[in-house]
Formats: C-alpha cells, sequence, structure tokens
C-alpha cells in the first residue's frame, strides 16, 4: 500500500532544501520525493510503509521545524485502469443482415439439398 506524505519544514535557502530532500530520500519506504508549496517548504513523499513520524523526527534534528501536514494512501494507476476495463466489458454488437438468405441448388439431382452462398 503506497502512502502520500506531505510534511511542512521550515527552509529557509537551497541548502537546506536539498538537505531535506537528501534525508527524505534515504528513508526507508521512499519512493519519490518532491517539493511542493508557495515557497517550496512543504516536502511530499511516496512510499511504502514509510514512517512519518520517524521522517519528520530526523528533519526536524537535522533541517529545522517539521510537522506533518498529511498522510494519504496513494492509489494504484494500474490497478484503477483494471477496475475500469473490468466495469466496461462491452462486447460489440453483432451485425445482422437485413436481407434474407437465399439458396440455391448447385448442378445436383436432389431438389432438396440447398446451400447457403
Amino acid at each position: 500500500m503506497k502512502q502520500k506524505i506531505v510534511i511542512k519544514v521550515e527552509m529557509h535557502s537551497d541548502k537546506c532544501r536539498t538537505k531535506a530532500k537528501k534525508i527524505a530520500a534515504t528513508a526507508s519506504g521512499v519512493t519519490s520525493v518532491a517539493l511542493d508549496g508557495a515557497d517550496k517548504d512543504q516536502i511530499v513523499v511516496v512510499g511504502e510503509e514509510v514512517d512519518s513520524v520517524k521522517l519528520a523526527r530526523s528533519l526536524r534534528k537535522k533541517v529545522g521545524h517539521a510537522s506533518v501536514m498529511s498522510v494519504q494512501e496513494e492509489k494504484d494507476k494500474e490497478k484503477e485502469k483494471e477496475k475500469e476495463k473490468e466495469k466496461c466489458s462491452c462486447q460489440p454488437i453483432p451485425y445482422y443482415y437485413s436481407q434474407p438468405l437465399t439458396c440455391a441448388v448447385v448442378g445436383e439431382s436432389n431438389p432438396n439439398n440447398c446451400t447457403v452462398m
């Protein structure tokens, strides 16, 4: 189960932002890290089984004040596409000819023998 964690960190310079991203990237279970917010003061971490409290604590120790803003379950896009395909099990509608089928006798002595052309 993937999680999306948003942590607000007090960062005053690019050096602090780089340091915070490195700390977040080295945490166990993290798959991606991004900066967000108007002042680039929020770190968005996506991963599996990420300990948000432990991550916030290490950011507080090494960068500055940090607080967990939200923790959400990240839905897999592939699973959503599979569910949509299952929901829409559209089958093509068969096309029927409106003209009746005709039979023709092809050089046989039996007049009851009919072949469809």
